[in-house]
């Protein structure tokens, strides 16, 4: 019997086989920078990767399912080094345990939700334009995912930014790296540097093995966020987390 993946739309299909794999974990490695707003002044590195897998529906039609990891951190805007601290605080990586994607095609657009966080600040978002797909030159499938954030914070501040991702995914066998993505930030600074906005952008590929990381990535989760090198399991593994 053909499962839902083998009856699913050519875009729909080739967007969530190169997001997030057909069974086997993949890893989407990113590197970029963050710069002060509006002076433009450089002032950190980042680096990091999120861990994912997929989950199909059993009939066809129904939501596709991403379970996926996610960590960054931050590096010497000259040197390169992971950066530990900063002006005697310590530097936070941006890290989700678990995050819940789903996607499905409706009239030619992806639409997507999310979930993640922890009870009783779990937090469910739609995309309310969803990810428009379309073709570039010979083979060349562009996604476009905008993510606008207008989120309560604990501190009763609101977390407002704005984010796209630009998906690239090349026909096989026509470029080295058939797995691209740029990605583009209007963010608050992070909070150990101090007030203010940012802008964030970062490059990235995508792995399949912890061998392709860069050395200096892997070891630094090796020793830090180890439970990131992996997706997570199952629902039931995120439900836990949840909690």
């Amino acid at each position: 019997v053909p499962s839902s993946r083998d009856q699913a739309p050519e875009i729909l299909r080739r967007w969530v086989d190169a997001r997030a794999g057909t069974g086997k974990p993949v890893y989407w490695i990113g590197e970029g920078e963050v710069y002060a707003y509006p002076s433009g002044e450089k002032l950190f590195g980042m680096i990091g990767f999120d861990a994912s897998t997929v989950i199909w529906p059993t009939e066809p039609g129904g939501k596709v399912v991403q379970l996926t990891r996610k960590v960054f951190t931050y590096t010497d805007p000259i040197t390169g080094e992971i950066l530990t601290d900063y002006n005697g605080k310590a530097v936070e990586p941006i890290a989700f345990p678990y995050q819940i994607l789903t996607y499905r095609l409706e009239n030619g657009v992806i639409r997507t939700t999310a979930e993640y966080g922890v009870e009783p600040n779990i937090h469910k978002t739609v995309s309310k334009n969803g990810m428009r797909a379309r073709t570039m030159g010979a083979g060349t499938l562009v996604v476009n995912a905008p993510v606008f954030i207008n989120l309560p914070l604990p501190n009763n501040k609101q977390l407002q930014a704005w984010e796209s991702y630009d998906f690239f995914l090349h026909a096989a066998g026509s470029v080295a790296e058939p797995h691209q993505l740029s990605w583009s930030s209007y963010n608050d600074l992070p909070p150990w540097f101090g007030e203010g906005k940012a802008i964030y952008h970062m490059l990235s590929w995508r792995v399949e093995r912890h061998d392709e990381f860069p050395p200096k990535l892997l070891a630094w989760a090796k020793a830090n966020s180890p439970m990131w090198l992996m997706p997570p399991a199952d629902m039931n593994e995120i439900r836990s987390l949840q909690k």
